[in-house]
């Protein structure tokens, strides 16, 4: 873990925090300490706790044991200045569907408690920030899914919260909505709100956040930032296909040898992958092996020298792909 320096410094802290439901320990003794001012990244499958967490921290599931802390004030003591200070944009979209962009802004700034016309000029300022004042007359039922979601975020800031938490807020949406969605993230931020994500997007985490988490089966496995967390698996990856198959099982013994890790076949019967570890010039290995190879007669159609990924990362950890998983919990 790594800290900020005093309690001042943080928009969550959690110690031992638990969740159960039933037999299932949804939150299995996390601890959390998220910067102010951050994005901090809650990676992991379907199923590891993520949304537990962000409802447990919202004051919208109570924790069965341990500490939570947002802003200084306890989850469970003082549920209403939590709340005070947090927007949260679930999975699916909360707005209602049967009425226009501008009725739904004006009605949710209504029940916060702006008057009639604040309202209105702070729905208009809101759809015209995320791309939406062509369509603030249509019905959200007629939005895209990327409208939809840029209409949620922005009724999860109509009070401009200090800590906003988006849970998976891309899931099922094509690239370019994506995109825009990250653009409203990192603008939000800008203006000095902090934010907890939850995904289970490798290249979500990798672009947006300043920390991230790996949370698997209700723990924190890991901690750090994304080129810290790609460090920890190694400096890079070699990836070669042969031209001949029947060579593999002489390539595969040299080519360890070279790099001095061990290297993996899969299903592919010319291809070989190898983790390289952080000694040495990579490079300069990975140079000298394929000379090596081809001393010995061994044709190379295609090689490549890549750096650690997220991907690698969680694979590492877990043993399978963040995509994959249960029943989200």
């Amino acid at each position: 873990m790594s800290p900020a320096k005093n309690d001042r410094d943080l928009a969550i802290e959690t110690s031992d925090l638990v969740k159960t439901f039933g037999a299932t320990r949804a939150l299995d003794g996390v601890d959390l300490a998220v910067p102010r001012g951050s994005v901090y990244g809650l990676l992991g499958a379907n199923g590891a706790g993520k949304t537990t967490a962000v409802r447990v921290l919202a004051t919208l599931l109570r924790p069965d044991g341990g500490r939570a802390r947002v802003f200084g004030h306890d989850v469970r003591r003082e549920p209403d200045a939590v709340r005070s200070r947090v927007g949260l944009t679930g999975q699916y979209a909360s707005v209602d569907e049967d009425l226009t962009g501008t009725e739904n802004l004006v009605l949710l700034g209504r029940l916060i408690g702006y008057g009639r016309k604040a309202a209105r000029e702070r729905g208009a300022l809101l759809l015209e920030a995320f791309g939406l004042s062509g369509a603030a007359d249509r019905r959200v039922a007629d939005y895209s899914g990327g409208m939809r979601r840029r209409i949620d975020i922005a009724a999860s800031i109509l009070n401009t919260p200090d800590l906003l938490f988006l849970d998976e807020p891309t899931t099922g949406l094509d690239p370019r909505s994506r995109g825009h969605v990250w653009d409203i993230v990192r603008g939000v931020v800008a203006h000095g709100t902090t934010v907890l994500l939850t995904t289970q997007y490798l290249e979500e985490a990798d672009r947006l956040a300043d920390l991230i988490a790996v949370v698997d089966r209700g723990r924190i496995i890991a901690e750090g930032a994304p080129g810290e967390l790609k460090a920890s698996v190694g400096a890079g990856s070699v990836h070669l296909r042969l031209r001949d198959a029947d060579r593999r099982e002489d390539a595969r013994k040299l080519l360890g040898r070279a790099l001095r890790v061990p290297v993996a076949t899969g299903t592919d019967p010319v291809a070989l992958t190898a983790r390289l570890d952080a000694e040495g010039d990579t490079a300069e290995r990975a140079s000298r092996a394929l000379a090596e190879l081809a001393a010995a007669g061994i044709v190379v159609d295609d090689f490549s020298l890549g750096r650690p990924s997220l991907d690698q990362v969680f694979l590492t950890l877990t043993g399978r792909r963040a995509e994959a998983g249960e029943k989200a919990a």
